[in-house]
């Protein structure tokens, strides 16, 4: 992945308890449409499926990752309820320079269903001493994931 490319990842085999359906290749599928419709958006995104994200439990999980930028894992969400925000978000993330954003500031539902907010990986030069809470972004431990 280059610097320019963002990532979003779905997983394929969650579903929910009792169900065999498992939504995650329809939320692929209507992802893949939807960034295809928006020459833009697709030109920063790749977009793969992948087997589990151990969110098994908030089923069906995505997430969003790039390099330089804090990785987001939602759970919670649907084909038919969800795809727009993850839209929504796949813009507002490719346009924030550390990734960091508010749970206030997240589209719909994507407010209140992060499992996971993780700092970008910030790896220091060969001799140099990592700061404390580098990486962390912006108000890092004053919002929720």
């Amino acid at each position: 992945m280059t610097a320019d490319r963002h990532q979003i990842i779905v997983c394929t085999t969650c579903r929910e308890k009792g169900s065999d359906l498992r939504p995650g290749k329809d939320i692929l599928a209507k992802l893949e449409v939807d960034l295809k419709n928006q020459p833009d958006l697709e030109a920063r995104y790749d977009i793969a499926g992948i087997e589990c994200m151990a969110g098994c439990a908030r089923s069906c999980t995505v997430a969003f990752r790039a390099e330089g930028k804090a990785t987001y894992l939602f759970g919670d969400m649907t084909p038919e309820e969800d795809i727009d925000d993850l839209i929504a978000f796949a813009r507002q993330y490719s346009e924030l320079p550390d990734g960091w954003c508010i749970s206030r500031d997240r589209p719909g539902k994507l407010r209140r269903t992060a499992l996971a907010r993780i700092p970008a990986l910030n790896v220091p030069e060969a001799g140099a001493k990592a700061k404390a809470g580098a990486g962390a972004g912006a108000g890092a431990g004053a919002d929720k994931p």
